[in-house]
């Protein structure tokens, strides 16, 4: 698990025994602060409200949505509500099926968000039964909110970026590639992700 400071130092300290590369990121920018959200529904349905959108306009139509459907946007009550209301809150036809979709799902018992595979790429391919949710959002998902320890979102652009820039590549890595590279760093591949990140983020700042 990732989900405390604690947990996530002692994954960071093992991958830089292993990764020099690593270390001198901890050297220049401390340890990053764990990445915590809630399990079940509720982060999956503001993972589809907020694709392609920015964080500002993913947060209006939340509120939107929350003001028309209550706290937490219950899937029943997003279920027994129409096109016309959702799309007055900012929720295109697309991400209504996306929304519904995963509405159903919880609302028939079709899939458990609270009690998933514990095999990584089991739980991944319960969640992306879900429509919108790709393996990136899943991976995500699994990372975040369950803290899974060994989640590598190899086909996340900033941490193909940042691990190309640590490990000294040329170039950046492709998803394959970095994939390659991380099997050694199992069981702390979740921690080698979040470290990625906070590296991305301070060279850009």
């Amino acid at each position: 698990m990732v989900h405390t400071s604690a947990a996530l130092n002692r994954s960071i300290d093992a991958l830089c025994m292993i990764e020099p590369g690593l270390a001198r990121a901890i050297e220049r920018l401390g340890y990053p602060e764990p990445r915590v959200r809630a399990t079940g529904y509720d982060t999956l349905l503001r993972t589809i409200v907020g694709q392609q959108v920015s964080v500002a306009a993913a947060a209006a139509v939340w509120n939107r949505l929350e003001a028309l459907l209550g706290e937490g946007c219950p899937p029943e009550t997003l279920l027994a509500q129409d096109y016309d209301g959702l799309r007055a809150c900012g929720l295109s036809r697309q991400k209504q099926g996306y929304a519904r979709s995963l509405a159903e799902l919880v609302v028939s018992g079709g899939i458990d968000l609270h009690n998933l595979p514990e095999d990584d790429e089991a739980a991944i391919a319960e969640l992306v039964r879900i429509k919108g949710i790709g393996r990136w959002s899943a991976e995500i998902y699994l990372l975040f909110a369950e803290g899974r320890a060994d989640i590598w979102p190899a086909g996340d652009l900033a941490v193909q970026i940042a691990i190309g820039e640590l490990v000294g590549l040329e170039a950046r890595p492709s998803e394959k590639e970095l994939r390659a590279i991380a099997e050694a760093w199992r069981p702390h591949r979740g921690a080698a992700a979040i470290l990625a990140w906070h590296h991305y983020n301070g060279a850009t700042l």
